[in-house]
């Protein structure tokens, strides 16, 4: 198994919709916080992330937040949301992955991870057994470990999109941010 290569691509998080999530079983979703639904400088959710999480939950889909960030970040950004909250989670590795599970009521079978990173979410849900769903990152650093990391993923992006006739070649090219 390529657990680099994950079972959906998305444009946005905003594209995965309770109905989707439903058709594919999922009924838990462990979602990155960091590119995935917020850039890094945005300290609290907007509103726009906190209707698509009210969405979620309305139907039946609990959502639990695993993240690599420290705990002053993510639990600052979860303050108003009030989701079960897991930072400095470690992923790739399944160190606070049955904390999750269980804060969601969920087994690996029915839950799904949500990331921007295939070297981190995608792996995490893959080794972990779960349906692993990734989106372009928000707006993503500029450094060059993330710039090499991106490139590195280039090849199971293209693998997804021969697998799945889709075309995600801005997937690794995140908007530039800029600050006004």
């Amino acid at each position: 198994m390529n657990y680099l290569l994950p079972d959906y691509m998305f444009a946005s998080y905003r594209e995965v919709t309770p109905a989707f999530l439903k058709s594919i079983g999922v009924s838990a979703l462990l979602s990155d916080v960091d590119n995935t639904l917020a850039p890094y400088e945005m300290p609290e959710p907007d509103e726009e992330l906190c209707a698509w999480i009210r969405s979620l939950t309305e139907n039946g889909i609990r959502i639990a937040l695993v993240s690599n960030n420290h705990a002053d970040r993510i639990l600052r950004f979860n303050a108003s949301l009030q989701l079960p909250a897991f930072p400095d989670c470690g992923k790739p590795g399944k160190k606070r992955l049955g904390e999750a599970l269980a804060a969601v009521g969920a087994t690996t079978e029915t839950t799904a991870v949500l990331g921007d990173q295939l070297f981190t979410d995608a792996v995490f849900g893959n080794a972990g057994g779960m349906r692993t769903i990734i989106v372009p990152p928000i707006y993503d650093k500029r450094n060059l470990f993330f710039r090499t990391k991106r490139l590195l993923e280039i090849p199971v992006v293209k693998k997804y999109n021969k697998l799945h006739g889709t075309d995600f070649s801005t997937f690794r090219l995140p908007p530039k941010r800029t600050f006004e």
